[in-house]
């Protein structure tokens, strides 16, 4: 059941500042927990090939709601692009992926149940900010594991082969 924080109006206006994540993918937090308890909402934008490695997320669930553009999804194997106005839903426990599978940027809005996830963008852009640069991997996987998240990268190399997707470290495909 779907409880909100009752104590205050929370009002987000259009075209917020986007939080650089990593070259070509940003993530900007339009709703936190602060404002609602129990949901965020979260928006990112990917350049043309930019792909999230496979990860999986232990203490929440997700739903991917396509803005502009075409993102292509895989979910536990099962293949899926899909334009925008399509939804997909990502439960937790599940590995899945995402890219960009057009040729113009994309914007997608995740909802994100229990709150709370979109503290790891923050921390994520903030260790990008204080780099200059992607932070190594022990700094990402030191602030992802704060947040029950894990990445396996054994899918990367047939996604961005297959794909044309350029691989996380700014590597093109």
């Amino acid at each position: 059941m779907l409880t909100l924080n009752k104590a205050h109006l929370a009002v987000v206006e259009p075209n917020g500042p986007d939080a650089p994540l990593i070259p070509g993918l940003t993530a900007t937090t339009r709703l936190s927990s602060a404002e609602t308890g129990s949901i965020s909402i979260v928006e990112h934008v990917f350049s043309p090939g930019v792909l999230v490695p496979p990860h999986r997320h232990t203490l929440e669930d997700e739903i991917s709601y396509v803005v502009m553009g075409d993102i292509g999804f895989r979910s536990d194997g099962k293949e899926v692009t899909l334009a925008a106005g399509g939804y997909i839903v990502k439960p937790r426990g599940e590995l899945h992926s995402m890219w960009n599978a057009g040729s113009t940027p994309a914007r997608m809005i995740e909802i994100i149940s229990p709150a709370g996830f979109e503290k790891y963008f923050v921390e994520l852009a903030e260790a990008v900010a204080a780099a200059g640069r992607v932070p190594d991997p022990s700094t990402m996987g030191e602030i992802a594991g704060r947040f029950g998240l894990s990445f396996d990268m054994s899918e990367v190399p047939d996604l961005v082969a297959r794909y044309g997707l350029i691989a996380p470290g700014g590597q093109p495909g």
